[in-house]
């Protein structure tokens, strides 16, 4: 669901190469399922009539994209290949004790996948798109296009238009994943959109662990542009965790749509991690659609030099008695900016609705800026409902009480920063995630401090 908002004028002269993208129809990959290929067919019109966003519409106002070089870009092609020896070996270790239930690696036009024969037999499918697309059809069908929808915006249409790859996971009735799934979807090539769509069902009483990665190195020069639609239906009293982490390169443009429906009595847990890309716009919703339907969402962000982090958060309650728990915490340093735009939604009838939302800010340096935005839409009775938003800086009399123990300031600050995380990290149900994003925290408290 789409909340409307006020429409902002801006009076910025500052223009772009050119209007639009350079695709074509003929890119448009369709599969000979008419539910698919209807999909597609819509997206690709949609994605033609409609503009690039810009600063007259509310949820883009306070970031600007108008330095994307749109007519450069061009699709990913089966020429352009990448070497698995360019992944740095840390993310391809297992993010819990033991091995991975799954793994899949995406790295330009190859593809590595691995599922345990256990979660075979079971009817567990963990693939890349385009095998869903060949050998599963009926099932990708089901959720495809159906959560996050072509006419959300420019580039929710892109992604459902152009998709080169990505990743389906469908978990049966009932069968529970002990071990968790990883994919990394590797690599961001200059002048070069890399498009991906992430699909996942969960069939009721089932249960999952999954954890995303984005990732790439950082070119010097030029642009990389990247845009994701991510689908996750939970089934009726399923229980599934979402871990996402996205630590892209410097010169990457990072555009996503994500939508998870949460059904009867279902459980979510959604992890975010952000620290890499030049300029990220995501839009994060949760859908309560179910008596009993609970989701907590948690996520941390770390910003430096001149990156931009723009998140749009949705906790929509359709139904009764559902439950939201949002916290997302951020630190930035040197010139960088962050915005988070959160909005609670109870719709008409969803009474006995619990949500809850908080986001708090650490700057680390005078120029540093983060926009914080909390909402509510209430439209029914005997709900609680409450917000909050912090922006502030590290507090002087904590540097001084660790550094009058003999600890140096630049320690004092990286412990004070690291105790700011620990909410977030203390909700990371992996120790082999949680090292990874204190490793992610650390390095750039690292860098900050020379």
């Amino acid at each position: 669901m789409v909340i409307k908002k006020p429409v902002v004028i801006s009076t910025s002269k500052k223009k772009s190469e050119t209007s639009d993208f350079v695709f074509s129809k003929e890119q448009v990959r369709f599969t000979g399922n008419q539910t698919i290929d209807a999909y597609r067919e819509k997206a690709w019109k949609i994605y033609q009539e409609t503009g690039i966003p810009n600063s007259r519409e509310e949820a883009w106002r306070r970031t600007d994209i108008r330095g994307l070089r749109l007519g450069q870009f061009k699709l990913l092609n089966e020429n352009q290949k990448a070497s698995i020896n360019d992944i740095p070996e840390n993310l391809l270790e297992p993010v819990a004790d033991g091995d991975h239930g799954g793994q899949i690696i995406l790295y330009g036009n190859e593809y590595i996948h691995r599922l345990d024969e256990d979660l075979q037999k079971n009817g567990v499918i963990f693939c890349d798109l385009l095998t869903a697309e060949r050998e599963h059809p009926e099932l990708l069908a089901k959720a495809i296009g159906t959560i996050v929808k072509p006419e959300e915006g420019k580039f929710s249409a892109l992604t459902g238009t152009f998709a080169q790859n990505g990743v389906f996971l469908y978990v049966p009735r009932n069968v529970v994943i002990e071990t968790p799934l990883h994919s990394l979807i590797w690599g961001a090539v200059i002048d070069v959109a890399q498009i991906s769509h992430i699909v996942v069902y969960l069939e009721a009483g089932a249960s999952a662990t999954y954890v995303l990665e984005f990732a790439s190195e950082t070119e010097e020069k030029g642009q990389s542009l990247i845009t994701n639609n991510i689908e996750i239906y939970i089934g009726p009293q399923s229980n599934f965790r979402f871990v996402e982490l996205q630590s892209l390169g410097r010169h990457v443009w990072n555009f996503t749509h994500e939508r998870v429906q949460v059904d009867r009595d279902g459980q979510l847990d959604w992890i975010f991690g952000a620290i890499g890309g030049h300029l990220t716009k995501n839009f994060a919703e949760l859908d309560l659609i179910a008596n009993g339907a609970v989701g907590k969402m948690s996520g941390f962000y770390f910003t430096d030099k001149n990156q931009h982090l723009d998140y749009d958060s949705q906790q929509n309650h359709l139904a009764a008695n559902t439950t939201s728990d949002l916290l997302f915490k951020g630190a930035l340093v040197d010139e960088s900016r962050s915005v988070w735009q959160g909005m609670i939604y109870v719709a008409p009838g969803a009474d006995k609705t619990d949500g809850y939302q908080a986001n708090r800010n650490l700057l680390l340096s005078k120029q540093a800026r983060a926009d914080s935005i909390p909402g509510l839409e209430i439209l029914a009775n005997d709900v609680r409902c409450t917000h909050g938003a912090t922006v502030g800086k590290i507090d002087a009399d904590q540097i001084f009480y660790l550094m009058s123990r003999g600890i140096a300031r630049s320690d004092a600050e990286k412990l004070i920063v690291e105790g700011f995380f620990d909410p977030i990290m203390q909700r990371i149900p992996f120790e082999g995630v949680k090292h990874r994003f204190q490793k992610a925290i650390a390095d750039k408290m690292g860098s900050y401090l020379g």
